[in-house]
């Protein structure tokens, strides 16, 4: 299999101006000053192989996890994290509340000149927590959604909040970005400025809403409909079913059928967990890891086996973390001003109830995907 490439300053950056104009209002405002960081010139050429691939990895990693209860919501913008190079597609993480989905349909948008509002990947996103509710509540009109965030506001995609909202809107459902703090409960129900709320969009990374007993207890008495909630970050996101799917003979011994099997095994990189037992054999071995807090989020507390300072070692092997296998991210031209820089990617697949919706690079440099990069940020897949 070959490399991607991307070819230089290839989108029409032109044409983003044109769709973020359209969109206006508070989105607008908020994304003009940051997106040359939000947004990248690359467009990635992925070979439809790799395209086939990372399909068959996120079918049978569904498979494996299974359907969850019937009137369950099934979680929205799960993204697959793909590292992709010589050696193939290797799945990094999942993550059940993965962010971009907004803005990389309307880069998508942008570049197809499909202007008006109400074109592309919206109705298909407004039908997905549509479908949420659905599953939950019936036939009953949705009628309002809170986006759910720790001091929202302050949060480097807060402008993709600000689009949601007023897509959201469009559709005729009232929806207010909060603090959790914000939300109160009364009379069993969840409320914000004397509006009840049907449904939480959860952008929260305390994943099981420990730190927001009103939260999770208004999931749990089914007084609010939460998505993605705190089942689905454990049936996909825990750092440990990373191990499950790289563990032949776990699958084989769960009933897994070996074609699954070896779609996982040629997928995924071998991920093991941690043990402080085994510290002198892992710092022996650091180099061929990579280490990952088992409930993190956003590269946080993760190190390059190569990178790891001992005392970091020590601390990591005293943490629940798991080590995956290294599988670097591959690499790809940028023009960055007049120069042509290489930046290295990851590919994400967002899916929803198993189907892939779009699929988008993050463009980077350093150890770990972020949005400081000059060039980076999310970028185009030629698929």
């Amino acid at each position: 299999m070959t490399s991607t490439s991307a070819l230089p300053a290839a989108i029409d950056r032109q044409a983003l101006n044109d769709r973020i104009k359209l969109e206006a209002g508070a989105f607008a405002e908020a994304v003009t000053p940051i997106q040359d960081q939000v947004f990248s010139n690359a467009i990635l050429q992925l070979e439809a192989a790799q395209i086939d691939q990372m399909r068959a990895v996120i079918a049978a990693v569904e498979a494996v996890v299974g359907k969850p209860e019937s009137n369950a919501a099934l979680g929205v913008f799960y993204g697959y994290d793909f590292h992709i190079n010589a050696e193939g597609v290797h799945l990094i993480e999942v993550n059940t509340n993965a962010g971009g989905g907004f803005l990389n349909a309307l880069l998508i948008e942008s570049q197809h000149g499909v202007f008006p509002p109400s074109a592309g990947l919206e109705p298909a996103f407004i039908e997905m927590f549509r479908h949420e509710w659905r599953l939950a509540r019936g036939d009953v009109p949705l009628t309002s959604i809170a986006i759910v965030d720790e001091r929202p506001e302050s949060q480097f995609l807060y402008p993709e909040f600000l689009l949601a909202k007023q897509m959201f809107e469009r559709a005729g459902i009232a929806t207010f970005i909060v603090d959790p703090a914000v939300l109160h409960v009364r009379e069993e129900d969840l409320y914000v400025d004397g509006r009840r709320i049907d449904l939480i969009y959860n952008r929260l990374t305390d994943f099981d809403l420990t730190r927001y007993p009103h939260i999770r207890t208004a999931w749990e008495m089914n007084q609010v409909v939460v998505t993605p909630d705190p089942m689905h970050y454990q049936r996909y996101a825990d750092k440990r079913k990373l191990a499950l799917f790289s563990d032949a003979d776990r699958l084989r011994a769960e009933g897994v059928s070996q074609a699954i099997i070896d779609v996982l095994r040629s997928g995924v990189p071998e991920t093991k967990v941690v043990r402080a037992e085994e510290a002198k054999q892992w710092w022996a071995e650091r180099k061929q890891w990579f280490f990952k807090p088992m409930s993190g989020y956003g590269s946080k507390g993760a190190y390059r086996g190569d990178k790891v300072t001992k005392r970091v070692f020590e601390e990591i092997m005293q943490s629940d973390y798991v080590a995956q296998r290294l599988a670097p991210p591959g690499e790809c031209p940028v023009k960055v001003g007049e120069e042509v820089q290489s930046l290295k990617y990851d590919v994400r697949c967002y899916v929803y109830d198993g189907h892939v919706q779009l699929i988008a690079a993050r463009l980077y440099q350093g150890q770990t995907t972020n949005f400081r990069t000059l060039g980076g940020g999310f970028g185009l897949v030629n698929d």
